[in-house]
């Protein structure tokens, strides 16, 4: 029998060849990668490239197929997953689509230190409505405390789901797609609060999930690259994100510019392959 290695403390995730396989399909792997305490990464890639399913993994949702997985510390399989989910703050679409329209903008919030969705009869403290108050204040939406999560915009649900994912003060910060959704300003918006956030000394180690380079805020700083459920890239952001790194994971020719510490991608015409009209 195989002696599987203690976990290293100071790596939050710690996947060695995972790979993840349903009914078949190899939806992600076999990745090896390796997050370490105030890092900030970009996860990067296609449609059906695997980063939901990675995500998926390093928020203790799903176990790997195969592999190794370390998570804050223990071993993915071996630990009680309902008492790891609370160092891990998680916002995605899939969490979204299950908030009761008609909840408390503040309950919504408050409610993950409890470890539920929709209050129901929990007393909470004044410490914890003090903590939410303060946690929507850090994205610039305490003003909607009082407003009920189905009045809000998208751009506003999108910074109250993730102070729900900050309440707790989490070891690990995962988003999924955060602006996935948004017009142009909703974009910037949260852009720009997720800056603040990554340069906040005291934020948690953070992994973002995007399509798209121009949604990566400035102060990241690593990048994994995946395509078909594979590491084309990583490591630091500045090494990873070029256009011929690019161009591999989308399968297309990609420029790549970088301005003021945002990144933007296009397209690169080939000469000689448009169509006269």
């Amino acid at each position: 029998m195989v002696a599987v290695p203690e976990p290293d403390p100071d790596l939050l995730i710690d996947f060695a060849d995972v790979l993840i396989r349903r009914s078949g399909v190899t939806l992600v792997g076999p990745v090896t990668w390796q997050v370490e305490l105030d890092e900030k990464w970009v996860v990067l890639g296609p449609n059906g490239a695997g980063k939901t399913s990675l995500l998926r993994m390093a928020a203790a949702e799903v176990h790997p197929t195969s592999g190794r997985a370390h998570l804050l510390g223990e071993v993915l399989g071996r630990v009680d997953v309902q008492e790891l989910r609370p160092r891990i703050g998680l916002s995605s679409s899939a969490l979204a689509s299950r908030v009761p329209p008609d909840e408390k903008v503040s309950d919504l919030v408050i409610s993950a230190g409890y470890g539920v969705l929709g209050r129901w009869r929990e007393k909470y403290e004044k410490v914890d409505v003090t903590r939410a108050v303060d946690t929507l204040e850090s994205l610039g939406a305490e003003h909607l405390a009082d407003r009920t999560y189905g009045t809000l915009s998208e751009g506003e649900r999108k910074r109250v789901l993730i102070a729900r994912a900050l309440m707790t003060d989490p070891e690990l910060l995962l988003l999924d797609e955060p602006a996935a959704g948004l017009d142009l300003g909703g974009r910037e918006e949260l852009v720009a609060r997720l800056t603040d956030l990554a340069e906040d000394p005291d934020s948690p180690a953070t992994v973002l999930v995007t399509h798209h380079v121009e949604e990566i805020p400035p102060g990241f700083t690593h990048g994994l690259l995946l395509k078909e459920g594979e590491v084309v890239a990583q490591g630091l952001l500045e090494d990873v994100l070029t256009s011929e790194n690019l161009s591999a994971a989308f399968s297309q020719s990609i420029s790549l510019d970088r301005v003021d510490g945002r990144y933007f991608a296009r397209r690169t015409r080939v000469p000689g392959r448009h169509r006269s009209r």
